[in-house]
């Protein structure tokens, strides 16, 4: 008995390579089975002992259970001995992969983002609420509720902080029938040739109907608000006419203060894999390169001229000092100003760009920067922000 408990004894196994093998394993110990290329460490560990422990646990479910698995086959061995229940975990060969993690490997990752896109519950970034949603039928009851007795504007969103002079929207709008638009928080006449400034974000809604919400109207109202659903791809405004008040309804998720609607969420948007669930920042690596600025200009006494940016050395004649130098006349500055003497945004025009100020962003001299000074083991990586919604966080 004493043999039974202390460990695991094997006798006459012989599946594939094994040729009538006995062995003896203490258990409550950690063992490693080794040997040569196909002498049957497998055929011992897995085909045999692990072979044995499921099928005799199978074996003590019910029939009715045991029907939809099948039945084990017994392998080929003489007896086992202190066999417990068993467990084997998969010999797995990975690469080093940023997008690689516990979470990826195990594959638990997948039914977590099952159960976000399924069981979560959405909140609106701007103001903290939670999502809502509402059918046709809900939104119809709530406006019959809320402005009783009230003129309201029924608005379909149609531009939403966007830059355009949006002049063929409006011919559009116009050749629908509908005579107004509310632009930027004003209501206007759409009239022929009405358009707005390009170079400016604006807020464009189509005045879908106005009227007085009275129960003797809600088959108006009922058309009105299918209108707007169709116009506004799910999301309508109810403009408070005396109060200047508006309320969002949508069938999407939507904040009901802001009007801010969210897709259904799915299973891609938490993914770091998919462009719609990858961090914008690490783009779901997890790391982020940065240049180290004091590599690129370790002394500030010097001038372009002289050679303070590094990768670029002393003055030749080129193209990339012939734009720097250009720029720098724009400041009223030449090549050979000390850098110490550059504004911090010429500093940064220079290496990212005028049409690139965001640093994550570089342009593509700044690239070609960053590939030199990786190769010189100048760059550092550093981790992603603690506001990354994707597995930066697991990597350090």
């Amino acid at each position: 008995m004493q043999e039974e408990t202390e460990y695991i004894n094997v006798y006459g196994a012989r599946v594939h390579n094994l040729k009538n093998i006995d062995a003896e394993i203490p258990r409550n110990s950690l063992t490693v089975i080794t040997g040569l290329s196909g002498s049957g460490k497998s055929s011992l560990a897995f085909d045999t002992i692990f072979a044995e422990g499921q099928r005799r646990y199978i074996e003590t479910f019910s029939a009715y259970a045991r029907n939809f698995l099948g039945n084990l086959e017994r392998p080929d061995v003489d007896k086992i001995t202190g066999l417990s229940p068993v467990i084997s975990i998969e010999q797995k060969t990975t690469n080093k992969n940023p997008r690689s993690t516990v979470g990826t490997t195990t594959e638990v990752y997948d039914y977590l983002r099952l159960l976000f896109a399924r069981a979560g519950e959405a909140y609106s970034y701007l103001s903290g609420e939670k999502m809502v949603k509402y059918t046709e039928e809900q939104i119809l009851d709530l406006i019959l509720d809320n402005y009783a007795g009230k003129r309201i504007y029924i608005l379909a969103p149609l531009v939403r902080s966007r830059k355009g002079h949006y002049k063929e929207l409006f011919e559009q709008v116009r050749k629908k029938g509908y005579l107004y638009v509310r632009v930027d928080g004003e209501v206007k006449e759409a009239v022929p040739g009405m358009k707005l400034d390009r170079y400016k974000n604006h807020d464009v809604e189509v005045v879908i109907d106005k009227l007085v919400v009275t129960d003797k109207d809600d088959v108006r109202l009922k058309g009105s608000v299918a209108t707007a659903m169709r116009q506004g791809d799910g999301l309508l405004m109810i403009l408070d006419q005396q109060s200047g008040e508006v309320r969002h309804y949508s069938k999407l998720l939507m904040c009901p203060v802001t009007g801010l609607s969210y897709r259904e969420p799915a299973p891609h948007n938490f993914s770091f894999n998919s462009p719609q669930g990858a961090c914008p920042k690490c783009k779901g690596l997890g790391v982020v390169n940065q240049i180290d600025i004091d590599k690129v200009i370790p002394n500030r006494e010097l001038s372009l001229y002289e050679g303070a940016v590094v990768p670029l050395g002393k003055y030749k004649n080129s193209m990339i000092f012939w734009q720097i130098e250009a720029l720098l006349e724009k400041y009223e500055m030449n090549l050979k100003t000390p850098v110490k003497d550059l504004p911090e945004d010429v500093i940064d025009e220079i290496l990212y760009g005028r049409a690139h100020q965001d640093k994550e962003q570089p342009h593509r001299y700044l690239i070609g920067l960053l590939r030199h000074l990786r190769g010189r083991g100048e760059v550092h990586t550093d981790a992603a922000g603690s506001g990354c919604l994707c597995h930066c966080a697991e990597v350090g």
